[in-house]
C-alpha cells in the first residue's frame, strides 16, 4: 500500500497514460495500471508535468511585504504551477549577511506553501564564507549598481570559496553601470517622460557590455555564472560562443522578454516597465532561440499599483508579476505548435534543478520529490490579473487569450493548488 495514487496521468512527450505512486513526498512507483482498492486522484489522462522551479523570484519578504510575502508569493507560485522557488536577495534588510539570510528562512518556513531555496547578497567580504555555509543557490550580484573593480574583487573573493568540493554559483544582473548612469542623465536632462525612452535609458548595449565583462571574470577566476533575465539576442550569443569555449555559464530568459517587445511600453506605461528593460523587434529574444536557451526565470517582481501608476517613468519602480501568467503562455505556444512540451519541461523543469543542484527535484521518476503540476490544454481563457493570488494586480500581458492552463499542484505529494483554490502546506527549504 502507498499513500496516494496518481491515476491514469498522461506523461509528455511521450504521450503515455502511467499511474504514479506516492510515499512519504516522494514518487516510489511508476505504474501502467493503479492497484485497485487504493486511495487515488483519477486524472483522467491530463498531462501531468514535473512540478515547474522559478529560480527567480522578488517576494519582498521581509521589509516590503505591502507588495508582496512569502505566503502571497508562494501561493501564486502553486497557482501558476511552480513548486520550487528561489528568491532574490534584494529585500530590506538585504539577504547579504548570516543574520538577514537565517531570518530569510525562518519567514520562509512559518509562510511558505511550495518547496524554496534563497540567493545571497554580497555586501562585507568577510561574511561570504560564512553565508556560502548555508548553502544559498548563488551569490547575486546587480551589475547596474557595482563598479567594475568591485566586481573583480568580489569574484575573487568568492573564487577562494569551496564547500564539498562545490564551488559556488555567481548570478547576475547584467546591465552596464555607467551606460546605464550616461544613459539616463543624458535623457531625464532633456525632459523625455514617454515610458518607451526608457528602453534608451538602457540600451541593448548596457547589457551586452555587461555580458562581456561577467564572461571574462567568469574565464578569470574558473567559476560558474548564470546571466539573469538575458533580453538580447546578441548577448544570448555571447553567452553561447562563451559557453563553447569551455566558461561555465548559463542563461536565462523571461517571459515578458520573449513574448512582449517595446510596444508594449507604449500601450502599458509603467506596468511594463522593467529591468532590463523591454526590447524593439530587432534585439529581442524570440522563440526560434530557444534552443539557446537553458532556463525561463518569471523574474516576479510585484509592486503596488499606486506605486506603479502614480509616479512618471523615471520614478515608478520596475517589476512585472509573472508566476500566474508563464504557464498559460506557454501552454499556449505548446497548443500552436511553435514550442514543445520537452522545451517546456527542459527550461521549467529540469534545467533549473541541475543549474542550482535542488536534489529531488525536476522529474517525474522513482525517488524523486512528487512535486506536479497538472494541465488541461484544451481549457481557454483571459489573463486576467484581478484573480492574481498574488497581491500585484496588474500584468502587460492583461487581456492576452491563452490556451491551457494549470489546473492542479502537488507538493511533496500534498494538494496545493486545485482547480483555483488554495490549500494549506508547508514547504521546504532545499
Amino acid at each position: 500500500m502507498v499513500d496516494l495514487w496518481l491515476k491514469d496521468a498522461k506523461i509528455v512527450p511521450e504521450n503515455r497514460i502511467i499511474s504514479i505512486g506516492i510515499e512519504d513526498g516522494r514518487i516510489v512507483s511508476l505504474k501502467k495500471i493503479a492497484p485497485k482498492r487504493e486511495e487515488n486522484i483519477n486524472l483522467r489522462e491530463s498531462v501531468v508535468l514535473p512540478g515547474l522551479i522559478d529560480a527567480h523570484v522578488h517576494f519582498r519578504d521581509p521589509g516590503l511585504t505591502y507588495k508582496e510575502n512569502f505566503r502571497t508569493g508562494t501561493m501564486a507560485a502553486a497557482a501558476g504551477g511552480f513548486t520550487t522557488v528561489i528568491d532574490m536577495p534584494n529585500t530590506i534588510p538585504p539577504t547579504n549577511t548570516v543574520k538577514a539570510f537565517k531570518e530569510k528562512l525562518k519567514i520562509a518556513d512559518h509562510k511558505s506553501l511550495v518547496d524554496y531555496s534563497l540567493h545571497a547578497g554580497v555586501g562585507n567580504l568577510k561574511e561570504i564564507e560564512s553565508l556560502f555555509k548555508l548553502k544559498p543557490a548563488s551569490f547575486k550580484l546587480f551589475m547596474d549598481l557595482l563598479d567594475d573593480a568591485v566586481l573583480d574583487e568580489i569574484f575573487r573573493e568568492i573564487g577562494k570559496l569551496n564547500r564539498e568540493n562545490q564551488k559556488p554559483l555567481i548570478s547576475l544582473h547584467c546591465e552596464d553601470k555607467d551606460t546605464v548612469t550616461i544613459s539616463t542623465q543624458k535623457l531625464q536632462s532633456k525632459g523625455r517622460y514617454k515610458p518607451e525612452k526608457y528602453a534608451d535609458a538602457r540600451p541593448p548595449h548596457a547589457e551586452t557590455i555587461a555580458v562581456s565583462n561577467a564572461l571574462k571574470l567568469a574565464r578569470k577566476y574558473k567559476l560558474a555564472i548564470h546571466i539573469c533575465h538575458v533580453s538580447v539576442k546578441e548577448s544570448l550569443q555571447l553567452i553561447n560562443e562563451a559557453k563553447e569555449s569551455g566558461v561555465n555559464v548559463t542563461n536565462e530568459i523571461t517571459p515578458h522578454h520573449l513574448f512582449l517587445d517595446i510596444k508594449y511600453l507604449r500601450k502599458y506605461g509603467n506596468l511594463a516597465k522593467t529591468n532590463p528593460p523591454l526590447r524593439d523587434p530587432e534585439n529581442k529574444i524570440t522563440l526560434d532561440l530557444l534552443n539557446g536557451v537553458d532556463i525561463i526565470g518569471t523574474d516576479h517582481a510585484p509592486h503596488t499599483i499606486t506605486e506603479k501608476m502614480e509616479q512618471n517613468i523615471w520614478k515608478a519602480p520596475p517589476g512585472i508579476p509573472n508566476l500566474e501568467t508563464a504557464l498559460p503562455l506557454f501552454l499556449t505556444q505548446i497548443n500552436r505548435r511553435r514550442i514543445t512540451f520537452a522545451h517546456l519541461k527542459t527550461l521549467l523543469c529540469e534545467n533549473p534543478a541541475s543549474i542550482f543542484h535542488l536534489e529531488g527535484k525536476g522529474f517525474i521518476k522513482e525517488g524523486m520529490d512528487a512535486d506536479f503540476v497538472v494541465v488541461d490544454m484544451k481549457e481557454e481563457g483571459v489573463i486576467n490579473p484581478d484573480k492574481f493570488k498574488s497581491k500585484a494586480k496588474y500584468s502587460p500581458f492583461k487581456g492576452i487569450s491563452v490556451k491551457g492552463m494549470p489546473v492542479m499542484t502537488m507538493v511533496g505529494g500534498n494538494l496545493v493548488a486545485d482547480e483555483g483554490e488554495i490549500l494549506k502546506n508547508k514547504g521546504k527549504y532545499i
